[in-house]
């Protein structure tokens, strides 16, 4: 460790935290900002009090437990918000509730319907074209409907 340090001296973990910045960045999920964030804290403290690499190490697991605790417990708090947008990548989930009218008749179970220019297979009782449905749900890529 001692041929290291002089190298990049002081900078060491800033340079480390940049380093970790940059594989938050490559991979998925969100884990490496925390350490990212420890590596940082170390390398402020220590360009103003010059600690000991033994020090820096021990400040650097200590911080990087407590920043992952604590980014867990954020990102736990966060799950729980309503979203202005709840069907988002689920567009067929957003129909439940609507009243349509069939684009194509309910021929033993299965039929068509017309939402926004797009159509829709839909499963639900024989009706014949033009009847009011209502969507109750959602089947793998269809939508079940009721006889409103």
């Amino acid at each position: 460790m001692d041929e290291f340090v002089p190298v990049l001296g002081q900078w060491t973990w800033l340079v480390v935290a940049g380093v970790l910045l940059f594989l938050e960045l490559m991979a998925p999920g969100v884990f490496f900002i925390w350490l990212a964030m420890a590596a940082a804290v170390v390398g402020g403290l220590d360009l103003w009090l010059d600690l000991a690499w033994q020090a820096e190490f021990l400040l650097f697991a200590a911080l990087a437990v407590l920043s992952v605790f604590c980014g867990r417990m954020l990102m736990k708090s966060r799950q729980g918000h309503d979203s202005d947008a709840p069907h988002l990548n689920q567009r067929m989930r957003g129909y439940v509730g609507q009243v349509l009218v069939l684009h194509e008749p309910i021929k033993e179970g299965q039929g068509k319907i017309t939402i926004d220019d797009t159509i829709w297979d839909v499963l639900g009782p024989d009706a014949p074209e033009g009847t009011r449905v209502k969507v109750s749900g959602v089947e793998g890529l269809r939508l079940t409907v009721e006889i409103v």
